[in-house]
C-alpha cells in the first residue's frame, strides 16, 4: 500500500478516520476530507507521526465549488492521488413520513450526488494512471431496506447500482472500481 495516495471523503471521524488510520499504518499517504473544520484539525493531530503522508481539505462535497477546489488540489497532492475513497454519508434514523424534506435532499445530495459527481470530475486523472481505485462505501441497506432507513437505504441502493455500472464500463481500464 505505499505506493498508494488516497483521498478519503468524510475523514474526520468514524469509518474515515478507521480507513485512515489503517493505510496510513501500512505506509500509504492520506488526503483527508470533511466539511468540518475542527473535526478534520483533530483527526490530523491524531496523525501527526505520519508527517507528509497526510494531507487534509476542508470542503463541502455538495458544493460545485468545493468539488473543483478538491480536485484540483488531488491533481497536485504527493504527485496526485491514485485512489478516491467515497466514504462521506449522513444518514437520519426515523419513520419516512417524519423526515424533514430538507433531510432528505442533504441524504440525496451527500451519499449519492457528491459522490457520482466526485468520481465523474476525477476520473480524468485516474484514468491516466497505471493503476487507480475507486471505492464507494456500502451498508448492507444497500441491498436490504429496513424501516427507519428509507431514505438511507435508497441512498445505498443506488450508490451499489452506480458502482456496479461504472465497475463494468471501466472493465479493462486502469480504474478498478469497488463497493
Amino acid at each position: 500500500l505505499s505506493r498508494i495516495r488516497a483521498l478519503v471523503t468524510g475523514g474526520a471521524g468514524g469509518i474515515g478516520t478507521a480507513i485512515a488510520e489503517q493505510l496510513l499504518a501500512r505506509g500509504a499517504s492520506v488526503l483527508l476530507v470533511d466539511r468540518d473544520p475542527a473535526a478534520l484539525d483533530a483527526a490530523s493531530r491524531r496523525f501527526v507521526a505520519a508527517g507528509p503522508r497526510l494531507g487534509t481539505f476542508v470542503g463541502d462535497l455538495t458544493r460545485a465549488e468545493d468539488r473543483a477546489r478538491l480536485v484540483e488540489q488531488a491533481g497536485r497532492w504527493q504527485g496526485g492521488v491514485n485512489a478516491l475513497v467515497n466514504n462521506a454519508g449522513v444518514n437520519h434514523f426515523g419513520m419516512f413520513e417524519s423526515q424533514e424534506p430538507a433531510q432528505v435532499e442533504l441524504a440525496l445530495a451527500v451519499n449519492v450526488q457528491a459522490p457520482i459527481l466526485l468520481c465523474r470530475a476525477l476520473l480524468p486523472q485516474l484514468a491516466r494512471l497505471d493503476e487507480a481505485h475507486i471505492v464507494n462505501m456500502g451498508s448492507v441497506f444497500g441491498s436490504i431496506g429496513y424501516p427507519g432507513y428509507a431514505v438511507y437505504s435508497a441512498t445505498k441502493f443506488a450508490l451499489r447500482g452506480f458502482t456496479e455500472a461504472l465497475r463494468r464500463e471501466l472493465a479493462g481500464s486502469p480504474v478498478k472500481v469497488h463497493y
